[in-house]
């Protein structure tokens, strides 16, 4: 029997995980479940699996949850903050630490497990985006295991043999034979609209996505591909790989959920119905396979697979996350903090959905020219980073 702390319960990637988790009893315990601030939410998964603690985002949060779970005499623990965020990923009795809080809010709790050595399943995008070298030179020097959960890095990660599967980070793909990464993304619900016609684009339609269900923030990421933008960063980081190792493909189906290219020649490619439920089994077992729930394709009624080249024009985010890539860690760290701003205002009808990428260019670049961005040898220098690009990014859309 297996303990996990789930940090980002209450959200989708922490629905699933306790989805794949409640079609394996005899395997996983949740000893600990983290959210913000959704008191209601988390108290019904309190209910209905007892954990050892619950951790809200806020004390205001963490003390309505206290009453509610003693009106309901339910014995679990409840803890706030960072803090308590920090210990549930770090606890002794913890096995494995799912790792889904959206942004960079998720950092210090996935460093902590990481520095306690424990697997790793990472669905928080950020951490690597805002800490890539640091975070990687972590996992080797505390033994931690880490896995993919994204769909796209997942599905790389199962195309590539096992010796590269074991030492993320660190690997490397020409000793492998490795040509190049395809990183797959469906281009959001405007990849066929006019360009001229995205600035009028309402956040409603914007968090429709055709294919994925998602929360507001990652949707809006999706339909700017900024969030593909996030995943290209990641899985440089990932897989140790260089601009010419690594190539964005929009594929509108969502079947293929990443690629991986050989110099035989050769290319794997990893398919499924787009359910998280998939990687998040396979990151939970591995190196075992569970049930997911998930029904396998029917390649009878799969249809076509189509491949389209990003258009830059359309997704300039996409264009501004490669560029910052190679820019440094100080351009992703400024480029994520932005981003989380910049959307957070789309979403509050205070900006045009174009005015995201502006926001984001303009925040980079300030960042980028100053002297000191390059001096991030440590967390704290990194989420201070993070902390001053938000202020300028608030200061723009003034």
């Amino acid at each position: 029997m297996q303990n996990i702390s789930i940090l980002g319960a209450t959200g989708s990637i922490g629905s699933s995980t306790l989805k794949v988790i409640a079609q394996n009893p005899e395997h996983y315990q949740v000893f600990a479940l983290a959210a913000g601030s959704n008191v209601q939410k988390m108290l019904k998964l309190c209910k209905l699996w007892q954990p050892e603690y619950a951790v809200m985002a806020n004390d205001d949060s963490a003390l309505k949850l206290k009453a509610a779970l003693s009106s309901a005499r339910l014995k679990t623990e409840v803890l706030s903050g960072d803090e308590g965020m920090c210990f549930v990923a770090s606890a002794p009795q913890v096995d494995m630490v799912m790792a889904a809080i959206v942004g960079a809010a998720g950092l210090r709790s996935t460093m902590a497990a990481v520095t306690a050595g424990k697997r790793v399943l990472l669905a928080n995008k950020e951490a690597l985006v805002m800490s890539g070298q640091l975070f990687v030179d972590a996992v080797k020097q505390h033994g931690a295991e880490l896995l993919p959960v994204d769909s796209e890095h997942n599905a790389i990660f199962q195309c590539l043999p096992q010796n590269i599967q074991t030492d993320l980070g660190h690997c490397d793909l020409n000793q492998a034979g490795v040509e190049r990464i395809l990183l797959t993304g469906s281009g959001g619900p405007f990849r066929y609209s006019a360009v001229d016609t995205l600035p009028n684009v309402t956040p409603e339609q914007a968090i429709a996505h055709p294919n994925w269900s998602m929360g507001p923030k990652i949707s809006v990421d999706s339909a700017t591909m900024m969030n593909k933008g996030l995943e290209y960063i990641e899985a440089r980081w990932l897989f140790n790989a260089n601009k010419q190792q690594l190539q964005v493909l929009i594929h509108p189906q969502s079947v293929i959920h990443s690629m991986v290219q050989y110099k035989d020649g050769s290319t794997l490619a990893q398919l499924g119905e787009p359910d998280m439920c998939t990687p998040i089994a396979l990151t939970l077992a591995y190196p075992q396979r569970i049930s997911a729930g998930v029904k396998a394709l029917d390649f009878t009624k799969v249809g076509e697979l189509s491949f389209l080249e990003p258009d830059f024009s359309r997704y300039p985010c996409l264009e501004l996350a490669i560029e910052a890539c190679y820019s440094g860690q100080h351009a992703t760290t400024a480029l994520n903090a932005a981003n989380e701003i910049a959307v957070e205002a789309f979403l509050a009808r205070r900006i045009a959905f174009t005015d995201i990428a502006k926001v984001n260019a303009a925040v980079m670049n300030k960042v980028c020219a100053t002297e000191h961005a390059t001096q991030l040898d440590s967390l704290e220098s990194l989420i201070e980073l993070d902390r001053m690009a938000r202020i300028l990014a608030r200061e723009h859309l003034t």
